[in-house]
């Protein structure tokens, strides 16, 4: 990755601007999302700058920027159209350990602002690290039209209640997994449609019960010619809820991306047409775990006893079948 994503803690920001045109606004208007500890540097401004100022009572020091203004400062905007002005934003910025950006300038960027889908408090931050603004657009309006703009609601019902699950639910997995059940069925409909105290209420009788499935299975995806985009919407949502998954090198890594980042990875060295490892897959689903087992290309599974025997639920997948 050339840019790493982070999300900065807003209360700790303390933002100077550079600029009084439409630029600035724009950088102005998408920091007032999280802040107002703002300080705009611009000898004149426009008029929706100065309503900016006026309306969130924002600190404006009205004169060209000048070395020394940005001491108190942890980040630095510069959106100027004077190169110079911007050049010198940046080294002073770097002499002080400041994170700077200069507008329309990523050689004079220590990060850059990704295209950012609101559901407060979910946010989701979109980038192509600059090289095609006009691609994650298109993503943020396909990411747009399947994420309900009360989707931030579903965030709350989880932070509200997140102490009484911790108390009632015994273990990070077990919780997981009641959580996954809550926000997937009636109950998180119920929260998205507006019906908080029949959710609420649904969700009190679903704690008391505590019936978390805890039952493990063991899923082979065959990844046949190895694209991951021929995934369909089973295998990729098996992915997403795996605890632990099995490759070997002969398997697209690319796969991996797409595995819950908290599961247990385990890379086989010896490649899955020679021997598949049904043990250690059955140990784990056997002890409640959801086990991927990625296989390259599209072969017959091998007899195994212990496999074919074994309670659990097994499913076979093919990729893009």
């Amino acid at each position: 990755m050339r840019y790493f994503p982070v999300f900065l803690t807003a209360d700790r920001l303390n933002i100077i601007i550079i600029g009084g045109g439409e630029v600035a606004a724009r950088k102005i208007e998408l920091m007032l999302k999280c802040t107002t500890n703002i300080t705009v540097v611009a000898k004149h401004c426009n008029d929706t700058v100065a309503r900016l100022i006026n309306t969130e009572q924002l600190t404006w020091v009205s004169e060209n920027y000048r070395l020394g203004l940005m001491n108190e400062c942890n980040i630095a905007i510069a959106a100027t159209d004077d190169e110079a002005i911007n050049a010198l934003v940046y080294e002073e910025a770097k002499s002080l350990g400041i994170l700077a950006n200069v507008v329309d300038q990523p050689d004079l960027c220590d990060y850059i602002t990704p295209s950012i889908i609101d559901r407060d408090p979910m946010i989701v931050a979109i980038s192509s690290s600059g090289s095609s603004p006009v691609l994650v657009r298109m993503l943020r309006e396909q990411i747009e039209k399947t994420l309900p703009q009360a989707y931030g609601k579903l965030a709350d019902f989880g932070l509200k209640f997140r102490d009484h699950v911790k108390a009632r639910v015994k273990g990070v997995r077990n919780r997981r997994l009641f959580w996954e059940q809550i926000f997937q069925g009636e109950i998180g409909e119920k929260i998205l449609n507006g019906q908080s105290q029949s959710a609420e209420l649904a969700f009190i009788t679903k704690l008391k019960e505590n019936q978390a499935d805890n039952t493990g299975s063991i899923t082979f995806i065959h990844t046949k010619e190895g694209n991951p985009d021929n995934l369909t919407l089973k295998a990729h949502r098996t992915l997403q809820f795996a605890d632990a998954v099995f490759y070997d090198e002969t398997v697209n890594p690319e796969f991996i991306e797409y595995v819950r980042r908290d599961a247990e990875k385990f890379y086989q060295a010896i490649p899955s047409s020679t021997i598949i490892n049904f043990q250690h897959a059955l140990e784990l689903a056997e002890a409640g775990q959801k086990v991927i087992y990625l296989l390259s290309g599209h072969q017959q599974l091998p007899r195994n006893l212990a496999y074919q025997s074994s309670d659990i639920n097994k499913l076979e997948l093919v990729n893009g079948e």
